[in-house]
């Protein structure tokens, strides 16, 4: 039951009916809209770690082109000098078998110098492709090496978000609804607000309000500080809401303040999570679907 509030028009009323088990069901959509959103961040990491793959097989296929036409140019290159040397080679074999005396020798002499000039060739051939593959490899091995680093960062990351988020959920303030009478999740700090958001079921508007003549502006209410009791924690706000106004006298911290409005079947909370010298810090939540209560 509500508490009335003397010199004030009524601001309550009664909530539609609901079944016992409504109160759970919002909280298990929320942590499956959690597990989704959670599923969606991988999804893009992967997505974004596929376009870096993609990029990087590119890369690797330009470089293999690079090296194959550098490799063509070098064999074509040593080819003509192999085949240079094989005719050469060919050439003093025949002088050689028809040479005598110190014709044969000088003969013999050339063809061994013209063998090594070919083994030579051939061997400079073979190191050559060697070492451009070789490098090919390393660079591939490197950027794939990144990638799969890349991969497991994002799993381990997006477990670690999902472990905390369902941790801080789980340790989540539960108190119940002034008007409602049904438990309602509130936060008590930054982290847990976060939380809450992520659920993705209401509206969430920060503020900190200080002691002034003018009431101020959060989310589409306006709420003004009458008084503050630091010591006791406790506070006296005004609110006003479709033209109406009421007074949430010697609230304490985290409080859920529920109030209907013509915009929402479900209420509209308050929560102050700080209380200092004519100053509170909190914030409000809103439901996310603004469906009218048909003017009642």
């Amino acid at each position: 039951m509500s508490e009335g509030t003397p010199g004030f028009p009524p601001f309550r009323q009664e909530p539609p009916p609901s079944s016992g088990s409504g109160a759970k069901i919002p909280i298990l959509f929320g942590f499956v809209i959690a597990l989704i959103a959670a599923n969606v961040y991988l999804f893009v990491q992967l997505r974004n770690v596929r376009t870096d793959m993609v990029t990087m097989r590119d890369s690797l296929l330009d470089e293999m082109t690079k090296m194959r036409e550098a490799h063509s140019l070098s064999a074509q290159t040593n080819r003509h000098t192999i085949d240079t040397l094989r005719d050469q080679l060919e050439a003093q074999r025949r002088q050689l078998s028809m040479a005598t005396g110190e014709a044969r020798a000088e003969a013999a002499k050339q063809v061994a110098d013209t063998e090594r000039r070919l083994q030579a060739a051939q061997a400079e051939q073979a190191r050559i492709f060697n070492s451009k593959v070789t490098e090919v490899q390393k660079e591939a091995d490197t950027k794939i090496d990144a990638v799969g680093t890349d991969v497991a960062g994002v799993k381990t990351d997006v477990a670690s978000t999902k472990s905390e988020l369902e941790k801080t959920v789980a340790e989540l303030k539960r108190v119940n609804g002034e008007l409602t009478g049904q438990g309602t999740l509130i936060a008590t700090n930054g982290k847990e607000l976060d939380a809450l958001k992520s659920l993705g079921e209401r509206n969430y508007f920060q503020f900190t309000i200080a002691r002034e003549k003018a009431p101020q502006k959060v989310g589409d209410v306006l709420i003004e500080l009458k008084k503050t009791d630091p010591k006791r924690n406790r506070y006296t706000i005004e609110i006003t809401a479709d033209d109406k106004k009421t007074e949430k006298k010697d609230r304490t911290i985290n409080e859920p303040l529920q109030f209907y409005t013509s915009k929402a079947r479900q209420p509209y909370e308050v929560v102050v999570n700080e209380v200092q010298k004519n100053r509170i810090v909190g914030y409000l939540a809103t439901p996310k679907v603004q469906t009218g209560r048909g003017g009642s």
